[in-house]
């Protein structure tokens, strides 16, 4: 009998796991299925790109996963009963199905989160899906010479928001309301760098600055006053998604699966969690960020941890760490931030256009990835040798 391998998400996380179980797992021992809502594959890190007027290369999963066996389900996951070990989705003509697992692999990810400002959900644009990215492209290509776009949100993705849209649309007046200043975790060369290209591109950074409202055609700030802003892009965090904290699994106070060092849930040890769904310990004993850079190693773990606990094998015993921050500045300008383990900024950055050819390697490399989960290893396929037990696993330790 197989060993049913359900995979919920086929964001970068998702698919690249799915992708690496199917390469360390024989066929005749597993039942792989990746269910997904969208039927080719999304690079969220290139949200900022469409939204500015660019065009993507689709990537259809039909494509990605041809000939490894992965069995593809293009529906919405509706509710997970974990304790029963079944999902339950809808497909696109509205049919609602059932599914059971032995294991199961949560990464469905995250979505923009307004927290709770008036007038965010009504007024302003996101870019943290296609949807989105496409809507806020639409009214950009509305805007008429001279009208304001404001960003809302001081973090990586609001600094490509703004340097993408200002490099592809000149005529308009972009501004970024940031909560603390421009580039504040960044080393001083890191900073001065970013404020030039800000002052090359014409972009007006308000720093320091609490966003309470966001209304028809401006920004209210805590102080009284008000930003003009014909259109508002939000970027100032992300929520996860809301079908984990309604199970019985433990998360944390705003809804991240919580998880040993091999991405499996500390309460049920069918389940693991990786991506923008799990909170995960990284060195000095701090969670993971929301990345790709986060979730592209977290996805590596849980499917050789998976692999390893189903044949009987060794599991993996790699540390998460940082090296770099990857920031576009528009197609020609871009900041590569070298950081610590713990993704701490030091003094070396790289800058200008081999930081922007760099990035665009990383993007492309992650999208690669996707589609060759192994990085080129050869695959290590065993017969699976036990189940997954009912109880947790006493060879694992919490993190360090």
């Amino acid at each position: 009998m197989q060993h049913r391998i359900i995979v919920l998400g086929a964001g970068y996380s998702g698919a690249i796991a799915a992708g690496r179980l199917a390469k360390r797992l024989r066929r005749e021992d597993v039942a792989i299925t990746l269910v997904n809502a969208e039927p080719d594959f999304v690079e969220r890190v290139r949200m900022h790109q469409l939204a500015a007027g660019q065009d993507l290369r689709p990537r259809p999963f039909a494509e990605m996963f041809a000939g490894t066996g992965v069995e593809l389900k293009f529906a919405q996951v509706t509710a997970v009963d974990v304790d029963r070990r079944t999902v339950s989705v809808v497909d696109a003509d509205g049919a609602g199905q059932q599914l059971s697992y032995d294991t199961l692999v949560y990464t469905l990810g995250s979505a923009w989160n307004d927290q709770g400002v008036p007038g965010a959900a009504e007024h302003a644009h996101q870019i943290a899906s296609r949807p989105g990215a496409l809507r806020l492209r639409e009214r950009l290509a509305r805007l008429v010479g001279g009208e304001s776009v404001v960003v809302v949100g001081g973090g990586l993705t609001g600094i490509e928001a703004a340097t993408e849209i200002a490099e592809a649309r000149p005529d308009l007046d972009v501004a970024l309301a940031a909560r603390g200043g421009l580039g504040d975790w960044l080393s001083p060369k890191g900073r001065r760098h970013l404020r030039d290209v800000f002052g090359r591109l014409g972009i007006t950074a308000y720093e320091n600055v609490d966003v309470t409202g966001v209304e028809d055609g401006q920004v209210a700030i805590a102080d009284g006053t008000f930003i003009p802003a014909a259109v508002t892009v939000w970027t100032t965090g992300f929520a996860v998604h809301p079908i984990a904290r309604a199970t019985t699994l433990e998360v944390t106070g705003t809804g991240r699966i919580v998880v040993d060092a091999t991405m499996r849930s500390v309460s049920h040890p069918d389940v693991y969690a990786i991506g923008d769904a799990a909170m995960a310990m990284g060195p000095g004993d701090k969670p993971l960020r929301m990345s790709c850079a986060s979730g592209t190693p977290m996805a590596w773990q849980a499917a050789d941890a998976i692999a390893a606990r189903l044949t009987g094998g060794r599991l993996p015993n790699v540390p998460l760490r940082y090296f770099n921050q990857c920031i576009s500045l528009g197609r020609k300008e871009g900041l590569i931030q070298y950081v610590t383990a713990d993704d701490r900024a030091v003094r070396a950055v790289l800058t200008g256009r081999f930081a922007a050819l760099y990035k665009e390697l990383v993007c492309k490399g992650a999208a690669w990835g996707v589609a060759n989960p192994l990085l080129g290893m050869p695959a290590r396929r065993r017969p699976v040798v036990v189940r997954e037990p009912a109880g947790v696993d006493p060879a694992v330790k919490a993190p360090a």
